[in-house]
């Protein structure tokens, strides 16, 4: 077995207290996540520990590569203050669906239920935050409308315009450079096209990344489900004026 970074991630992940998880909500749908190990327990040994409780915290990942690895420098700090569930979205990671439906609100159903099925969703906890990353903005705004101000804390949308229009997608083509459609930047079919998205998206990307990285990340992280995750693309429904209208989240 060669070098491979997915696994030093995934080791990473286990040693600041996160767990891999999967679980099927229903016949049609199963989401795989990674959760604080605390949140693994018995309902009863959760509550003789309710004094310790943390804060629980949703982390939703953008478009690319799974949850985990989107998130992973965030963890470590993360992990010391708050309880983390952090879901791969259907059909990223291990979370699949047959369902047809391809928009972000669905993405926020699921996640909600997840949250349910875990008994960590309403009226198990007292609150949850959310925190969402690029297509993660646009799928925690949904999460945050479902689930209401009743039980949402606070929400953080990051790097997500979720304002955005055909402009800022022709906008962005242009900064990327090479890429003729957004779905052509966002599933790379080559090292080259996963470089180009990297200095994009990357914050400080080293000047030099060797190529058996980006042949470990095009292989492990972005070469599944391609065809599912097109339909994501042309699914969002936060470009289109037709089928939504972006409304202030209710706040108390």
């Amino acid at each position: 077995m060669g070098f491979s970074m997915v696994w030093v991630i995934d080791l990473l992940i286990h040693l600041a207290g996160l767990r891999p998880h999967t679980v099927a909500l229903d016949d049609d749908t199963t989401v795989h996540c990674w959760i604080s190990s605390s949140l693994l327990l018995p309902s009863s040994a959760i509550r003789s520990k309710e004094k310790k409780a943390k804060p629980l915290l949703l982390l939703i990942h953008g478009f690319g590569p799974r949850g985990m690895w989107q998130w992973s420098r965030q963890v470590w700090p993360l992990a010391a203050r708050f309880d983390l569930v952090v879901p791969d979205l259907l059909f990223f990671g291990g979370s699949t669906t047959r369902s047809p439906i391809r928009s972000e609100a669905f993405q926020a159903a699921a996640i909600a239920r997840l949250l349910d099925v875990l008994g960590i969703g309403p009226p198990h906890r007292a609150s949850v935050s959310v925190a969402g990353t690029s297509y993660g903005g646009f799928v925690a705004y949904h999460v945050a409308r479902a689930l209401g101000p009743e039980w949402v804390e606070r929400v953080v949308i990051a790097s997500s315009d979720v304002l955005k229009g055909p402009d800022d997608d022709r906008a962005l083509l242009e900064r990327a450079g090479g890429a003729r459609s957004i779905d052509e930047l966002l599933l790379p079919r080559t090292t080259a096209d996963l470089r180009r998205l990297a200095r994009l998206a990357v914050y400080r990307l080293p000047r030099f990344v060797p190529e058996f990285i980006f042949r470990d990340m095009l292989r492990n992280l972005f070469s599944d489900n391609l065809e599912e995750k097109l339909e994501l693309i042309k699914g969002v429904t936060i470009a289109n004026k037709d089928d939504f209208h972006l409304t202030p989240l209710p706040q108390f």
